[in-house]
């Protein structure tokens, strides 16, 4: 029996879950209900991928080998960049999108319920295989998230082939997400709602469907290639038999850089649905938001090997990156420039969710600025590899991805559950986020600058103090999002009752459900004027 049929059966015989309990989850296609998991996966994961920054950090406190071995450490820096980008970041936007694309473009539903439900099973399994590298004799992956060849192929530890079929299957979760995504969007739109009305959270999904399509087979094909050079006696990036072992690093970085704009052009569309209700104005430049857009994801296929210029690529090519890495800042100022003029002279109210976006504005500029940085060819040979470059990426990534997802659920919490959290909670999480961000991550610019290198255990005693600092920061950071779990819990269990359109200037079809929306929403479409 097709989906279509099987869903119209249940619509016809009931509006809430057919299972109750464990099974409901189990076997749910409700968009809701999916969204609801990837997004508590991702929680519960960040915990955990913060966990492993805070056993570099308490390694890092002072200079010498205090808590864990080389090793050991080394095995922390692999699994805390895997379990961010892969487990943390990715499922909270997927999650998002799931709970969001139907109701804002008046679906019913995503249009592949049953490939929605099993894109989000796999990633348990993912996590599985690679925690289980913690655990089995020997060390775990211990080459850095990266995971350059020949580290990982021929001096790779046994159990670097369970991370390599997680990364399969994490590629293969979503691919088969960004598949449902815009086929939903392209086919269940309510009627008269064009490309060019949807709102701008739909046109960057839809976007960065495309980018995950694009490059997770690229990604796929690398830890493949590794596989062979592992098992199957081939020498793909083993110099001694012929290979390239800067190829991996080629191969790499055009699945990598495609990725960072996966991991931020979601959180692009969040702020641009947040900025524009609480200054009580539409979004400024509609137009030029969604062409930055797709400029963007067009221009991430030509910028890989800026992370690549000392390892001895002609001039002509370290010209070309370092350009085209310094034009993907146009478009991204675009953006930026958009926020503030849509801001201007608006009605501005700093509830939560506002917060949260113009401290994004704000803090992810600053690490676009060190991205100008380290595109310059010549600054970058002292740049390269040294901590300057995690600082500008944790700037990117912190106050980007996941101040995103945090302004998402402080906007849409409300919406989802029908109740309104306590603000002056939300407000000391967003103070005590804010403040340990940059206690954390701006030293590192200057640790960067005075030569620390970074992915090393040990240090000298000229970098003791800012690494002192960025440690207790880091402490502060993971116990602040304490008071997050707890805010969503309280909120959940016993929030005040909220309206329709919950917040004053909201706009959008998703403010027309009651709050919380019913289990089955839009079985009759909308008509969008």
């Amino acid at each position: 029996m097709s989906d279509a049929v099987m869903d119209s059966h249940d619509h016809d015989h009931h509006h809430g879950p057919a299972h109750k309990g464990f099974k409901r989850w189990l076997f749910t296609t409700n968009h809701k209900d999916i969204g609801t998991m990837y997004l508590i996966f991702a929680l519960v994961m960040l915990f955990v991928g913060g966990a492993f920054a805070l056993v570099i950090r308490a390694e890092l406190f002072m200079p010498g080998l205090q808590i864990v071995s080389p090793d050991y450490f080394n095995q922390m820096t692999t699994m805390h960049g895997l379990v961010m980008v892969f487990m943390v970041i990715m499922p909270a936007m997927t999650g998002l999108a799931n709970w969001q694309i139907p109701l804002m473009i008046g679906a019913p539903d995503m249009a592949l319920p049953r490939l929605n439900n099993w894109s989000f099973w796999i990633l348990p399994i993912a996590l599985a295989l690679i925690g289980s590298t913690l655990f089995i004799d020997g060390p775990g992956p211990n080459f850095g998230w990266t995971f350059y060849a020949p580290l990982s192929t021929t001096y790779g530890p046994p159990s670097t082939d369970y991370m390599i079929f997680a990364i399969h299957l994490l590629g293969l979760s979503s691919i088969m997400g960004s598949i449902n995504i815009i086929v939903t969007i392209f086919n269940l739109r309510a009627p008269g709602m064009t490309l060019m009305k949807m709102p701008i959270f739909v046109w960057t999904w839809l976007i960065t469907a495309f980018l995950i399509i694009a490059v997770m087979p690229v990604l796929a094909g690398a830890v493949t290639m590794m596989l062979m050079d592992r098992h199957f006696g081939t020498a793909f990036f083993e110099a001694g038999g012929g290979g390239d072992p800067v190829m991996f690093q080629h191969i790499f970085w055009f699945f990598g850089h495609p990725e960072v704009y996966i991991l931020i052009l979601p959180a692009f569309g969040v702020i641009s649905e947040v900025i524009p209700t609480f200054s009580s104005k539409k979004i400024f430049g509609y137009r030029f938001m969604v062409y930055a857009t797709a400029s963007i994801a067009i221009l991430s296929f030509v910028v890989w090997a800026h992370h690549m210029f000392t390892t001895g690529i002609p001039l002509a090519a370290e010209l070309f990156f370092m350009y085209t890495t310094m034009l993907i800042a146009v478009p991204t100022g675009i953006k930026v420039f958009n926020w503030v003029g849509t801001m201007w002279r608006g009605a501005l109210r700093f509830e939560p969710p506002m917060l949260f976006a113009v401290a994004f504005v704000i803090l992810f500029t600053i690490g676009g600025f060190s991205g100008l940085m380290l595109s310059i060819v010549p600054a970058d040979y002292q740049y390269q590899d040294t901590y300057f470059v995690v600082a500008h990426f944790h700037y990117v990534l912190v106050p980007g991805a996941l101040f995103g997802i945090m302004t998402a659920v402080y906007y849409w919490l409300p919406k989802w559950s029908g109740k309104m959290y306590s603000h002056k909670l939300a407000n000391w999480h967003f103070w005590l986020t804010v403040i340990s961000l940059n206690l954390t991550f701006f030293p590192m610019h200057f640790l960067g600058l005075a030569g620390m290198p970074r992915r090393i255990p040990d240090y000298a005693l000229q970098f003791t103090n800012f690494n002192a600092v960025a440690t207790v920061g880091a402490f502060m950071f993971g116990l602040s999002q304490l008071v997050f779990v707890w805010l969503i819990i309280s909120t959940v269990r016993s929030g005040k009752p909220t309206t329709p359109e919950v917040w004053e200037s909201s706009h959008g079809l998703e403010w027309t459900l009651p709050s919380p929306p019913p289990y089955h929403t839009f079985e009759t479409p909308p008509h969008v004027e």
